[in-house]
């Protein structure tokens, strides 16, 4: 009997696994800021547990200055290339059933309304540029309290932290962005990150800087929901992307990739078990 229920158990949850992956949004690549034609992995069409969810988002009109309009695709800023490489790392550094390719998610999808939520670990860049709607606030903090969870990554200074404060306080008017101590399980589920530091962009190759702007000081901070779960993980005056992309890059310092690779496994592998 145990077997026969463990068998009609186990083909249930293929159908539902089947039931979501039909109405996942197909793979796709959209045109990219910095590539053009990148690589795609000859698995790219296997499935996985766990997907790289990048995140579709409106910039400001005058993001880029006031001479300058920023491109609409800027939320491609890295994109392919440091998405596939931290897929490939995870795979690498865990057991996670990870898929090679990324998907682009867009909370305002018209064509597939739902998939939003189908990619529950979401990864948005160059924060301190966005300009979001209400429609999309509204989605993104559905997202969040369904059990989703957001990382935010590569914005600099005072100006974008201000410009990214104030869409997220419309995604999340109660509750703060906090401080996380070093002492939080996100920083201690598969490495032991007490010590950590500034991770620069590919500007430190030119400028020898580790910072950009204002943004002198790395910032960890979160918003927590309300079970003490961190929903929203803030890299502030970092640029963890850019040591994902140039993590085959020999001129760029390899202690600056290794410890993006460990903060974003550490990300991912706490959004799948709290």
């Amino acid at each position: 009997m145990r077997l026969r229920q463990a068998f009609v158990a186990a083909v249930l949850g293929l159908s539902l696994l089947g039931t979501i992956y039909a109405f996942q949004r197909p793979w796709r690549e959209v045109d990219a800021i910095e590539y053009g034609n990148f690589p795609i992995p000859p698995d790219y069409q296997t499935k996985g547990e766990w997907v790289f969810g990048r995140m579709v988002y409106p910039v400001k009109a005058d993001a880029c200055g006031h001479r300058f309009r920023c491109p609409d695709n800027y939320f491609t800023m890295d994109y392919p290339r440091s998405d596939r490489h931290f897929s490939a790392a995870l795979r690498r550094l865990t057991r996670i059933s990870v898929r090679s390719v990324e998907q682009i998610i867009d909370p305002l999808d018209t064509e597939f309304p739902d998939d939003f939520y189908n990619y529950p670990f979401m990864y948005a860049v160059e924060v301190g540029h966005w300009n979001l709607s209400d429609a999309q606030c509204r989605k993104i903090r559905e997202f969040l309290d369904r059990g989703g969870f957001m990382m935010v990554d590569d914005f600099h200074g005072t100006e974008e932290w201000e410009n990214f404060t104030a869409g997220m306080s419309r995604i999340f008017p109660d509750h703060p962005i906090v401080e996380l101590d070093s002492k939080d399980p996100i920083f201690h589920t598969l490495y032991d990150l007490d010590d950590r530091y500034q991770v620069p962009g590919a500007q430190f190759l030119e400028t020898h800087r580790t910072y950009e702007h204002d943004g002198f000081e790395p910032r960890w901070r979160g918003i927590y929901d309300d079970h003490g779960r961190v929903v929203v993980a803030i890299c502030h005056n970092m640029d963890l992307g850019d040591s994902w992309e140039h993590a085959d890059n020999p001129q760029y310092p390899e202690k600056y990739s290794a410890l993006g690779f460990r903060i974003g496994v550490d990300y991912v592998v706490y959004s799948m078990t709290h």
